[in-house]
């Protein structure tokens, strides 16, 4: 069966603000991203995810819209888009828009006209609620920015919902005008080029419209099991799909889901139902919450890592769901720094970090910088922050008594700003990225670690990548073949195969910098195999799977073929 193209691809995402400066006001553009088209074609990737280049306040960088039809202009104009569009499709790169539909700016029309008195039209595009007897908010739903998710409005004597910022409120998606006009609006970026869209926070767009109160989560949590994969969300996308993304053939969706769960997920990505491409899950992404509480310092649990990666591995591919892979994004800290070493080892563990995520089953993501190695900046002062989860919760860390040297600690290793460094191109002024001031801080040790220098070296993790990129093009069992995890209870080794009809990939991972022996598993047969090595980390890895002495972070993968049997050799 041919499978889709975007199950073999490679997807780069672009995050325009920290790309590149061409026009010297410290913030990325879109003209930035354009002289930067043959770079990434040279790394391998064929899709190119481009985070929100809408008009927008800027208050949560770009996902608080204000206008769907328009350009920022601190990231260009329209012409500025068309042009980026059509350069990239004559490298035969396709460009996936982010679209955020849960919610708009405050600042939209819309909502500025659903606020001006309860009889507008626009009134019901969002959510609005009466207060409780006592004058409090209709329930006790929390943001996921802190706070209530509710905020009062004056003029019309009610609540409106606000899952995240309060400038950010949420769409009424039980109003199918609204849904229709979305659609419309989506179809007007595929008639101007895009090839596919990334959805938002898309599984929480359908709310249990009882508002209960919730009485039994922590509360932080308060009201995620109300509107978390909710009651009409399946409904929704397949309609969404019906209206726009079924309208090409070659489109590619994924969308970005919150606190969600495998059987949902099988479900948004199953191609009998036409929802979506793939999902984005964040459970890896919290093995370093302990008790589920992200601002804390903590090793990452790395059993942890294992399981639920392997769980999402097995499940997907035995329920026909897909998986999109990622370590890094805009909001996650930088991969190397979290579960890697950016210290003497961070070579070493960002190939190890990049070929066990690329040998799974899925598409794979890779974020701007981490295909150089780009680590957390370790910003030293308030000042250098820009996030406003960030800034939110040094404000909730300050009440709770914790020190300044303590909350700085937790920023340095947790914050979404960790991710949002600007791009480090050469070893110059501002890395390269700007002429002026950048409007965040660059990480300090872009003298060292930047496009330049990693392209001058042909053992850098620019190619590693490069070449993982173009292995998973060549080799079908990459996209195709089941998983099987290996020693689930080893402590430092994370092994596992890939299983073809007549072909096994083998793969082995040193998660840490001490020395370890893997043995091959006894359920393994390897007197039935030949075998080479496909990629490691390390130019003289050992070329006998059996029983490996693993260096620090050392990573390896092996091509298995069975060997014929007596009887095909006789044959």
């Amino acid at each position: 069966m041919t499978q889709p193209w975007w199950k073999q691809a490679t997807i780069y995402q672009v995050y325009p603000k920290s790309f590149l400066d061409t026009d010297g006001d410290g913030i990325g553009d879109l003209p930035g991203i354009t002289e930067k088209l043959d770079y990434l074609k040279k790394l391998g990737i064929e899709v190119i995810w481009l985070t929100p280049v809408y008009q927008s306040p800027q208050k949560d960088n770009g996902y608080d819209i204000s206008d769907y039809y328009s350009i920022e202009p601190e990231y260009g104009s329209m012409k500025d888009l068309e042009q980026l569009f059509t350069e990239a499709h004559k490298r035969h790169l396709k460009i996936v828009m982010d679209m955020v539909v849960n919610h708009t700016s405050t600042a939209h029309h819309w909502f500025q006209e659903s606020r001006k008195n309860r009889n507008n039209p626009f009134r019901d595009y969002y959510i609005w609620k009466d207060p409780k007897p006592d004058g409090g908010p209709p329930n006790n739903w929390q943001s996921k920015f802190g706070g209530s998710a509710w905020a009062w409005d004056e003029t019309t004597g009610q609540y409106y919902l606000h899952l995240y910022d309060p400038t950010q409120a949420d769409l009424n998606w039980e109003n199918p005008q609204l849904r229709q006009t979305i659609y419309r609006m989506m179809n007007f970026w595929i008639d101007k080029g895009a090839d596919g869209f990334r959805m938002d926070v898309i599984n929480v767009i359908s709310k249990n419209q009882r508002f209960p109160d919730d009485a039994d989560a922590p509360p932080d949590a308060r009201g995620k099991k109300f509107y978390t994969d909710g009651p009409r969300v399946h409904e929704f996308l397949q309609e969404m799909n019906r209206n726009v993304f079924s309208r090409r053939i070659e489109m590619m969706t994924v969308g970005e889901m919150s606190s969600t769960s495998i059987n949902n997920c099988i479900r948004y990505t199953k191609p009998d139902r036409h929802e979506l491409s793939m999902v984005f899950n964040f459970h890896h992404l919290k093995v370093d919450y302990p008790g589920g509480k992200k601002w804390t310092v903590a090793r990452p649990d790395f059993l942890k890592l294992k399981q639920i990666l392997s769980d999402w591995q097995t499940r997907m591919h035995a329920g026909g769901g897909w998986n999109a892979l990622f370590w890094c994004n805009h909001d996650q800290p930088r991969i190397v720094s979290r579960f890697g070493d950016d210290g003497p080892y961070r070579e070493v563990s960002a190939k190890m970090l990049a070929t066990t995520l690329h040998m799974m089953q899925g598409t794979p993501y890779i974020y701007q910088g981490e295909e150089i190695g780009m680590t957390n900046p370790k910003y030293q002062s308030l000042s250098d922050y820009r996030d406003v989860e960030s800034l939110n919760a040094y404000r909730m860390l300050k009440k709770k008594g914790l020190s300044e040297t303590g909350i700085l600690d937790i920023l340095a290793h947790k914050s979404r700003d960790n991710g949002r460094s600007p791009m480090q191109w050469n070893n110059r002024k501002n890395a390269g990225f700007t002429s002026g001031t950048p409007w965040i801080p660059i990480c300090p040790n872009y003298p060292e670690i930047n496009v330049e220098a990693a392209l001058a070296n042909r053992q850098s993790i620019f190619y590693h990548y490069q070449k993982l990129v173009a292995l998973r093009r060549k080799y079908p069992i990459i996209v195709e073949g089941a998983y099987e995890l290996l020693l689930p209870n080893d402590p430092a080794i994370f092994a596992y195969l890939r299983h073809g009809e007549a072909e096994e990939l083998l793969v082995v991972s040193n998660f840490f910098k001490a020395p370890v022996t893997f043995a091959l598993p006894d359920s393994v047969p390897a007197n039935r195999y030949d075998s080479h090595i496909l990629i490691s980390n390390y130019s003289d890895s050992p070329t006998d799977f059996r029983k490996i002495q693993l260096r620090p972070y050392e990573s390896i993968v092996y091509h298995l073929t069975r060997k014929p049997s007596r009887s095909q050799l006789h044959q």
